[in-house]
C-alpha cells in the first residue's frame, strides 16, 4: 500500500467528494490541505457551485478536465455511485476516506481497474 500511496500523492490534481457545509467537515478540511499543499484541487457536491473560491461540480462526470485522483469522503452507499463515474470517466485512482469504503466498493475498483486506497486518512498520509 506505500509504493500506491507515494504514488497517488506524486499525483497533481484531486478531485474530493463529500459535504464542504463548513470548516469541521472531513471534505473541507482535506480540500484546504490539498490546496495549501500545491495541489489542483476541485470540490464535488451536487448542492454546492463553489468551495474556497474553487467551482464546485455536481459531479464527477461533470467535470471538463482529467483528474489524477479522486478522494471520495461519503457514505458507502453514495461511494458505491461516485465508483461507477470514476470507472466512466477513465479515473485510475481512488482514495476512500475512512468511513467511504465498504467490500462492494472495494471490489468494484479492483474489478474495473481502478487503484484504490482504503483504511488510511489522505491527510495524515500526506504530511
Amino acid at each position: 500500500m506505500n509504493s500506491l500511496v507515494k504514488d497517488f500523492l506524486s499525483q497533481k490534481k484531486f478531485a474530493v467528494v463529500g459535504s464542504f457545509r463548513n470548516e469541521s467537515k472531513v471534505a473541507w478540511r482535506i480540500l484546504k490541505t490539498l490546496k495549501n499543499k500545491g495541489y489542483e484541487v476541485i470540490p464535488v457536491n451536487p448542492r454546492l457551485k463553489e468551495v474556497e473560491g474553487l467551482t464546485c461540480y455536481a459531479s464527477i462526470k461533470d467535470i471538463p478536465q482529467g483528474i489524477d485522483v479522486v478522494d471520495i469522503v461519503t457514505p458507502p452507499e453514495v461511494s458505491q455511485k461516485v465508483v461507477r463515474d470514476c470507472r466512466d470517466k477513465g479515473i485510475k485512482r481512488v482514495w476512500l476516506q475512512p468511513g467511504a469504503e465498504s467490500k462492494e466498493v472495494i471490489e468494484f475498483c479492483r474489478e474495473n481497474g481502478i487503484n484504490v486506497v482504503y483504511n488510511l486518512c489522505l491527510m495524515l498520509e500526506g504530511e
